[in-house]
Parts: C-alpha cells; structure tokens; sequence
C-alpha cells in the first residue's frame, strides 16, 4: 500500500522541500502536513499540489510547543488512519538568536574558524523562555512536543505489516557540552537550540531500543547550514547579501553548506528509501552538497552515551506523566 507520511512543514523551508521531493520518488505516497494554523496548512497544500496536483495531501493543525495542541491532534490522527509509515519530526524554533562575534574572531586566531562555522560551537547563542505549561520554549517545541506526539501516536506505529519510521531533524549544533541531565530542558545556558538538539540524539537511540522489536525504527539526519527563515533572523539581511557570495564559496571547503532547503533535504529523502532493519541507530546521517552542487548524505557515528541517553529518557518519562496528568481531558 502507499506509504502514509507526517511532516511539520511550512510554506518554506526543509519542510516543504521534503514533501515535494518524497512525492517525487512516489506520487502514490499520502502525505499528511502538520501546521501551526489553518491558513498556513492550506497556502502549503497549495503550493505542495501546484507541483504534484494528483498528490494525495492532507492536514493537521499542531503547536508542537503546546502539549493541548499535541494531544488533540494525536487523537484526531488516530481517528483519521489506522497506520503512519512514516513521522519526519522536523518542526523546532531558535528565539532571538545572537552571534558571539569576539568568539568568531578568536576562532580565526585560533585556526577553529572553519570548524566554528560549520558547527556553530560557541558561535550561536539564544534567549529562551517559559512557554504556557510552564517547560522552555525550546525544549518544549523542539523536542518534548514530538516525544508526546510518537508516545501518543504509537498505536499507529507499531505493530505494522511493515516497520514505521520516525525521521528526526537534529543538528551538526547538537553538543554534548551544551546538554546537562540536571538541566535537560536548558534553563540555565544559553545554547538551548544546541541543547535540544543533543537531547534530540538522545531520544531517538532509546527509542531503537525500546522499540524496534515492534516494528518501529529512529533514525537522525543533519540538513547542514540551510539558508530559511530561522538562519536569516541571525543577522540583518544586508548582512547576508554580503556574505551570500562567500558562503557559496565556503562550500568548496565546508560540504554541510547545503545552502537550499532541496538540498538539506537530501538525508530524509535518502532514509525514505533504506531499509530500517540495515541502519545504525548510533549514526546521524547528514546532507552534503559539494562545492559544484552534487548532493549526497554522509553518515558520522553521534556522540552519544547511551546510559546517559537511558537516564534522560526515564525524566522525559515522568515529565511526560506529569503533562498527561494536568491534560487528562483531552485523553481517549
């Protein structure tokens, strides 16, 4: 039968580039967009069936950064089908995003410039905030909202005639200096884009093995540096049409400058097409593109330790009680 995806997406973006590639490889694939609002879903759909107007396409309204928002839509998805083979979890926010320019300028006396703008260690820092269910907006948004979402949806994902897929979008950003068991939602720092982001890695290997005997497969991708909303909101944009011409340049050196949301959807388009049961749940694979514009996904073992990984997931597990407790009504 056709493969049934969900994908966060926007009328810009990675998002919106993987829906139209995956329709590419398979038109008889049901596509299901999740949006923040109604009139962003529908302008997405539109511009989705402009390329693709046989596709079948659909919509859900979700704020992965509210938990209400989660639940409900959680159960109309299981109202509305009875199996997703796939969840590409690639919403996430970076609020208020500030560069360190003394960091960057000792990069460059140290030699770590290129290494720097290729991760954005000690580059990238950002002021977070409580969000309305009391949990970092960050946290919330780019991982807890989706870790509710497969905990709620896991009737649909397991136990399949063939394995489901949970595709998520982590980062090169993802460090494990900037995540902390005793502040995994990242209260205390300023790096919680980063932080959310290793416990992204984290989530997604305990997952594989919690899961896999049930038909239910993680894996991790890296879109690299993507020019999109979120990257243009760093700098002012007279900025970036100053340095537009260099970064194309940085390419030739740097192959995680894909640059293009077509092009940093390469890696989830690539696991689109893998069988689950051959991948390593320990590997990130990540999209290159080399400096003459050739796309392709290289694969780089996480840094991850998996008693730590463990031990975070028993805290997402009695946050996770906790939050259905306070939302018990919006439960089947």
């Amino acid at each position: 039968p056709p493969a049934l995806c969900l994908t966060p997406c926007r009328c810009s973006g990675v998002g919106l580039a993987l829906c139209q590639r995956l329709l590419d490889e398979d038109g008889r694939i049901h596509l299901c967009i999740a949006c923040r609002n109604s009139q962003r879903s529908e302008a997405t759909r539109d511009l989705i069936l402009a390329t693709h107007p046989a596709a079948q396409v659909s919509t859900v309204e979700v704020d992965l950064g509210n938990l209400a928002s989660v639940l409900r839509v959680a159960r109309e998805l299981r109202c509305r089908f009875q199996r997703l083979d796939f969840v590409y979890l690639n919403a996430g926010i970076m609020p208020n995003p500030h560069v360190n320019f003394k960091a960057l300028w000792h990069g460059l006396l140290s030699g770590r410039m290129l290494h720097m703008l290729t991760t954005a260690e000690g580059v990238m820092t950002q002021t977070d905030r409580l969000n309305g269910d009391g949990l970092q907006e960050v946290f919330a948004t780019n991982l807890f909202g989706h870790f509710i979402l497969v905990r709620q949806l896991e009737s649909l994902l397991c136990g399949n005639e063939k394995p489901s897929r949970l595709i998520w979008t982590s980062s090169s950003n993802a460090r494990e200096s900037a995540f902390s068991l005793s502040d995994y939602q990242h209260a205390k720092g300023q790096e919680s884009y980063s932080s959310s982001k290793y416990a992204t890695d984290l989530t997604s290997v305990v997952l594989n093995r919690k899961f896999n005997k049930q038909g239910l497969y993680s894996s991790v991708v890296c879109p690299g540096l993507v020019m999109s909303n979120m990257t243009y909101k760093i700098l002012p944009v007279f900025l970036w049409m100053l340095l537009m011409p260099v970064m194309w340049l940085i390419r030739f050196f740097a192959k995680t400058y894909t640059l293009t949301p077509y092009n940093g959807a390469e890696a989830h388009v690539w696991l689109f097409k893998q069988k689950p049961e051959q991948l390593d749940a320990l590997v990130k694979y990540h999209s290159c593109t080399s400096g003459l514009g050739k796309c392709y996904v290289e694969p780089r073992k996480m840094d991850v330790d998996e008693e730590t990984a463990e031990k975070f997931y028993q805290q997402l597990l009695e946050l996770e009680k906790q939050a259905l407790e306070k939302y018990s009504d919006l439960l089947d």
